[in-house]
């Protein structure tokens, strides 16, 4: 049984009521929030562990209130949203969004991904290990395993893995990875990416044209799982 709280933030008292009556019978306690400005004040009294936040709020736009929450808040934030566009999610990820789930949404897929921002934002400051199926990745060494044998990364594929796999499960966008590897100025320099990415699954997936690890989300970024 887990005890975690969970803040929905959603002017639609359908989701609401569906999304308690899923996350209550997984055993998490249900806080609820109709506009942003509830929304910001119950976050700030209770600290839920996540937050379920929709973009379309009556007095705020949901952009604004993850910005708001960002200055302060450090647990996870899953957007859940009618607006699909690559530039809303983009745009959500980008100021700090933890996942991003479009409705009308399955509700076996939105537990697993609330279970693993929780799972991971308990554990991904401490970690100096991760163990994935057949990789094994030691962050004090930079060292890398795929089925027990040691891999050779360059500086550039090893900056990229180890970035993706610190925020496990959750979307990097490509100019936040660009940013992070290559500099200000490159980040509309998608091509890059690209080709580093597939150098880096052709060295630790097992069918780089059908990756398990590096999981490719179209037009936004990428997942490490």
């Amino acid at each position: 049984m887990n005890n975690a709280a969970i803040l929905i933030i959603d002017d639609e008292p359908q989701i609401r009521r569906l999304l308690q009556i899923n996350l209550e019978s997984n055993d998490y306690k249900v806080l609820q929030a109709n506009t942003a400005k509830e929304g910001l004040l119950m976050a700030a009294h209770h600290l839920p562990d996540l937050i379920l936040l929709d973009i379309g709020l009556p007095d705020k736009s949901g952009h604004q209130v993850l910005q708001e929450l960002r200055q302060w808040f450090n647990n996870p934030i899953l957007i859940l949203s009618v607006q699909d566009s690559e530039n809303d999610i983009v745009g959500a990820l980008d100021n700090g969004a933890t996942d991003y789930l479009t409705k009308p949404f399955r509700t076996g897929e939105l537990l697993a991904r609330i279970r693993s921002a929780i799972r991971n934002n308990h554990t991904s400051d401490n970690n100096t290990t991760v163990t994935t199926g057949d990789i094994f990745i030691d962050f004090v060494s930079r060292t890398v395993k795929v089925r027990e044998s040691l891999v050779k990364l360059t500086s550039t594929e090893y900056d990229l893995l180890f970035l993706l796999a610190k925020n496990e499960g959750k979307v990097l966008t490509h100019q936040y990875l660009l940013k992070k590897v290559w500099g200000q100025s490159f980040q509309l320099q998608t091509q890059y990416l690209r080709v580093f990415m597939g150098s880096l699954r052709k060295k630790i997936e097992a069918n780089p044209n059908h990756p398990k690890h590096i999981i490719t989300e179209s037009g936004i970024g990428y997942r490490f799982q």
